[in-house]
């Protein structure tokens, strides 16, 4: 999955699955906290290899618009939809810090 086409997405079509929805609201994080995320992601883990039934997906890191990490589980639905699996803040104890897992 290219980063180009991720970040296109941040102001073009994606869809939360109900998992992403509920972490969103859990998290406090918005839809624009999202497009800014996006629009600025960099890919962090590929998951190309595994044999998913999200297909081709990939975890990236971007920023809210407060510069606020967030961690967005992405996938390619189709060449036009970007499926956002879950999206949550990089916290201990599962990270060290946003890039690192503890």
């Amino acid at each position: 999955m290219e980063i180009s086409w991720i970040r296109e997405k941040a102001l073009g079509v994606f869809q939360l699955t109900d998992h992403a929805e509920e972490e969103r609201l859990d998290e406090d994080i918005s839809i624009e906290d999202i497009q800014a995320a996006l629009s600025r992601a960099e890919i962090l883990e590929d998951y190309a290899t595994r044999k998913d039934v999200r297909g081709e997906a990939c975890l990236v890191l971007g920023k809210d618009k407060n510069g606020k990490p967030i961690h967005l589980v992405v996938a390619c639905v189709s060449k036009e939809i970007l499926r956002i699996v879950t999206v949550y803040i990089p916290r201990p104890p599962k990270w060290t810090d946003e890039r690192t897992r503890k």
